[in-house]
């Protein structure tokens, strides 16, 4: 792309006009003329940012990094800054991935949903049109709790597997966690079970290319997704693919939080005990699930695989509520894990209950959550009390000041890091996925979550919300407003970020 080249133009520029005025001893006039220089450099780039129509606070941040953080702030704005890029980068995964999904979701029968409730049906009235995905009342849920109930579940099913095992993380270690499962993955592609293992190029820099060519040798088809070295002129980079999803046989899927590493079973001292939740799927969900998987196979390997796919047939015999797999990130309807979170929250009639490790909502959730505060329903939001970033950390505490004030009720999480991504609303609609409620997941993350109405499985989420508020302090509203001038100053300088967390 024309631009995309011409902008590291710029930073090559940049850099030399910041060399030629800080450092060399040339004359004043030659200075002078990098001087001005750097200044049309910065013009036409805040001109073109000016141009691309964002919202005002937005855009004005932006000039900011740029006026105020020389060289360092283009850097910065040229690898974080500019959404429009997923516009191109993901133009032909998208537009093949539109033409897939109406193709296949025809094998789908639609849902009989006269069993939901008013703001059930309000919800599912949103769902069904703003996804490719359909809402399904012919599948099973069940809720893993942390590491050792998931990756117990998993690595049981994945010995079962008797014609395919089809897996995608965001981080896989070569840990001890790690080598089990590849070990697994081998050991069931040596006796003819077809394996297909995507993992994120960034996420799993820690998984060894000794351990990705051990599984190639053994007939595993392994592939990084958007590999780093191709990715930084064009700043694919940027954009990571966050989901974890399993799919055995086609009959069971598993889809949540967990990556795959030994910290998420607890075993790293530096942090702690992980709270995290995943879920496994049985019966028309799988197929929603399998569906997203596929998409993202042959967009890694340029394989055709969904064509010659059979219709599916694996539905259930007594379906629990309805469940409908979303699937988001630069090759789907712009902002819709948003548009979802904000739906969801508005249909509540009595309670949200909210859990993010990373809580930096757009204006429009943060509406949402105020404005049902202020109608007195009942709103919590769970977030961990020490997070694993600094900006994320004081970037949430920012928040917390003006909820507060409205009436909801923040709980910070003390037990150990808390990682799951939740919403329950009225304790009979939940969201559990891979989705935090942040910007890089409303905008540049490749994610998916199972969104469930009346279902039992429901219920399994407000015992376990309600055991970890049991591990949580309450935050009170005078203590909080009472914090010292650093700590303001901390959340104020990470607030400024937020449109970029």
């Amino acid at each position: 792309m024309r631009r995309r080249r011409m902008e590291f133009v710029f930073l090559f520029i940049l850099i030399a006009a910041v060399y030629m005025i800080l450092f060399t001893h040339v004359s004043f006039n030659v200075k002078l003329f990098f001087i001005g220089l750097y200044i049309f450099v910065m013009f036409v780039t805040m001109f073109s940012l000016m141009l691309e129509n964002r919202f005002a606070h937005e855009t004005l941040l932006w000039m900011y990094v740029l006026l105020f953080f020389p060289v360092f702030g283009y850097v910065f704005y040229l690898f974080s800054g500019q959404l429009y890029l997923k516009g191109y980068l993901f133009r032909s995964k998208r537009k093949r991935d539109r033409e897939e999904w109406k193709s296949l979701v025809t094998h789908v029968s639609p849902p009989d949903l006269s069993f939901l409730n008013n703001h059930q049906q309000s919800f599912a009235a949103f769902a069904k049109n703003a996804s490719e995905t359909t809402i399904s009342t012919s599948s099973q849920t069940e809720v893993l709790k942390n590491g050792n109930e998931t990756f117990t579940e998993i690595i049981k099913q994945l010995k079962k597997a008797e014609k395919f095992i089809h897996i995608e993380y965001y981080i896989f270690r070569s840990d001890r966690l790690g080598t089990e499962i590849i070990d697994i993955l081998i050991e069931k592609a040596k006796v003819g079970v077809e394996v297909l293992f995507i993992f994120d190029a960034a996420g799993s820099l820690s998984l060894s290319n000794n351990e990705v060519k051990r599984m190639k040798n053994a007939g595993i088809k392994a592939y990084p997704f958007s590999p780093l070295k191709h990715g930084f002129f064009n700043q694919k980079f940027n954009f990571r693919n966050h989901r974890k999803i399993i799919i055995i046989d086609g009959e069971i899927g598993f889809v949540g939080g967990l990556n795959v590493g030994e910290e998420y079973l607890g075993r790293n001292k530096n942090i702690g005990f992980w709270r995290d939740t995943h879920m496994v799927l049985k019966g028309e969900a799988v197929f929603m699930l399998h569906t997203v998987f596929l998409l993202d196979w042959e967009y890694v390997s340029g394989e055709d695989v969904l064509q010659e796919r059979p219709v599916f047939k694996n539905k259930v015999e007594h379906g629990d509520g309805a469940v409908q797999v979303v699937a988001s990130g630069p090759d789907t309807q712009q902002g819709i894990m948003s548009d979802f979170y904000y739906s969801l929250i508005t249909s509540a009639t009595e309670s949200i209950w909210i859990a993010s490790p990373y809580f930096v909502p757009n204006q429009a959730i943060k509406a949402a959550i105020k404005h049902a505060a202020i109608k007195g329903l009942q709103v919590r939001l769970m977030v961990p009390a020490v997070n694993d970033g600094f900006l994320t950390q004081y970037g949430s505490r920012s928040y917390f000041g003006e909820l507060l004030q409205f009436g909801v009720e923040v709980y910070s999480y003390k037990k150990g890091f808390l990682h799951q991504k939740l919403i329950i609303v009225d304790g009979d609609m939940a969201s559990i996925g891979t989705a935090n409620m942040d910007m890089r997941s409303f905008h540049l993350n490749f994610e998916v979550n199972v969104f469930l109405m009346g279902s039992r499985t429901i219920d399994d989420l407000v015992t376990h919300y309600k055991e970890d508020m049991k591990d949580s302090d309450k935050l009170d509203s005078i203590r909080y407003n009472d914090r010292g001038f650093l700590e303001r100053s901390k959340e104020s300088f990470a607030r400024l970020f937020s449109n970029v967390l």
